[in-house]
């Protein structure tokens, strides 16, 4: 979600050093909005992002602190519709529903019982069970998750370096905001953890997509047709991703 203006100044930037970041005021609250600026750009963009829920102001190569900030506050109303129609954040807590590899979990806490954390079924309805105390639920429902995506991913991620006959480094995972993985030229994988809150099929693309790069390190035509070998499904899962990817986000915040 992004909101644009043509650059209204001709002023060559200011040398002193400007702040990463200002306050802006809006009617129930405050946020921060990050500056980035951009030589390339020839206009100021304001951006909310779906996935750190927070907001970015680009700066075009000659704009200005102050122009910045008063395009901000013009625009302030702009801001807060998109940040309200931002999905609700899922905290890990007792009764909270999460997707674990697409289907709709209950977490249900059962502080009396023995273990971590386990997937069943409670009267027809799928949940998560939580044992130990209440103040480490979240945690450990954040923990197995990330051993599910773990397991799905280096289980994925194998089984198409095996039909391509390539190797691979490692498998890590991380929570990143801008992409749900990489693969180094090395051969080093990696994917967010996010990505066993989705459907299988949408995992499974993913794992293939940055196997695939250890044939092709970029996005060329033969890439695609790697990726459609081993994934010939990849335009559904690639819809999926578009349409839903950003929710992911949602699941998990303190």
């Amino acid at each position: 979600m992004l909101f644009r203006a043509l650059q209204t100044s001709r002023r060559k930037t200011p040398a002193e050093p400007e702040p990463g970041h200002f306050s802006l005021r809006l009617a129930a609250e405050e946020v921060i909005v990050q500056l980035r600026r951009n030589p390339r750009a020839r206009r100021y963009t304001l951006r909310v992002r779906a996935a750190t829920r927070d907001v970015v102001l680009t700066l075009p190569a000659r704009g200005t602190l102050h122009e910045a900030m008063d395009f901000a506050r013009r625009h302030a109303g702009w801001v807060e519709v998109r940040l309200a129609r931002l999905p609700e954040i899922v905290v890990f807590a007792p009764g909270a529903v999460l997707p674990l590899r697409g289907t709709p979990h209950r977490i249900v806490h059962r502080p009396e019982a023995r273990g971590t954390v386990w997937a069943g079924v409670e009267m027809g309805e799928p949940v998560l069970f939580v044992a130990g105390e209440a103040a480490h639920v979240a945690r450990r429902v954040g923990d197995f998750l990330k051993r599910e995506a773990r397991r799905d991913l280096v289980a994925a991620a194998h089984r198409h370096a095996q039909a391509l006959g390539v190797s691979l480094v490692r498998v890590t995972l991380r929570d990143t905001a801008s992409r749900w993985g990489s693969c180094s030229s090395a051969g080093a994988l990696s994917f967010s953890w996010r990505l066993i809150l989705a459907p299988p099929s949408v995992l499974d693309y993913l794992a293939a997509h940055e196997v695939a790069h250890r044939r092709e390190m970029n996005h060329g035509p033969r890439f695609w047709a790697t990726v459609d070998a081993l994934f010939p499904q990849r335009h559904a899962a690639e819809h999926w991703l578009k349409k839903h990817g950003a929710e992911l986000h949602r699941y998990g915040a303190e």
